[in-house]
């Protein structure tokens, strides 16, 4: 994807409110869609210090956990989704490593999204991990986009 389609979802994607019963209601829709697609991923999601919501769907691997792990990291830090991060990037070229970000601590394959309150911030992270990198994020912002609007 292109940078700028990227930073288009980030800017459209902004919640007014989030608690953690939206967090729940975010993480039960994933759970919905990839269930209706047998999708074998893990979905979470989580604040710098709290996890919200997790799932594990059936043919997911323990790796999947780690991969989410990863990408809400990078989602946390840069307050950007992990797809954008990589994207940013590559275009330079540069790597999160040469920037002193620990591989088995952060991720920029795609998958993670910035959960944005208009007027706060970032404060959380979704993320879905199992899936190839675009699809992982497509799925993400498929779910943000229908409960958002």
């Amino acid at each position: 994807m292109e940078i700028e389609a990227l930073e288009d979802q980030e800017r459209r994607l902004v919640f007014s409110t989030f608690t953690e019963d939206t967090a729940v209601d975010l993480g039960q829709s994933l759970v919905n869609v990839a269930r209706q697609r047998a999708l074998p991923v893990v979905i979470n999601i989580r604040t710098p210090n709290r996890t919200l919501f997790h799932a594990a769907l059936p043919g997911a691997k323990p790796q999947n956990d780690q991969w989410a792990r990863r990408k809400s990291n990078t989602v946390l830090m840069f307050h950007e989704s992990s797809l954008l991060v990589g994207t940013r990037l590559r275009a330079k070229p540069d790597t999160l490593e040469r920037q002193a970000f620990a591989h088995a601590d952060y991720s920029d394959s795609g998958g993670s999204f910035p959960i944005r309150v208009k007027g706060v911030g970032v404060v959380a992270a979704v993320t879905v991990s199992g899936l190839p990198q675009l699809d992982d994020h497509a799925l993400v912002v498929e779910v943000l986009t229908a409960m958002i609007g």
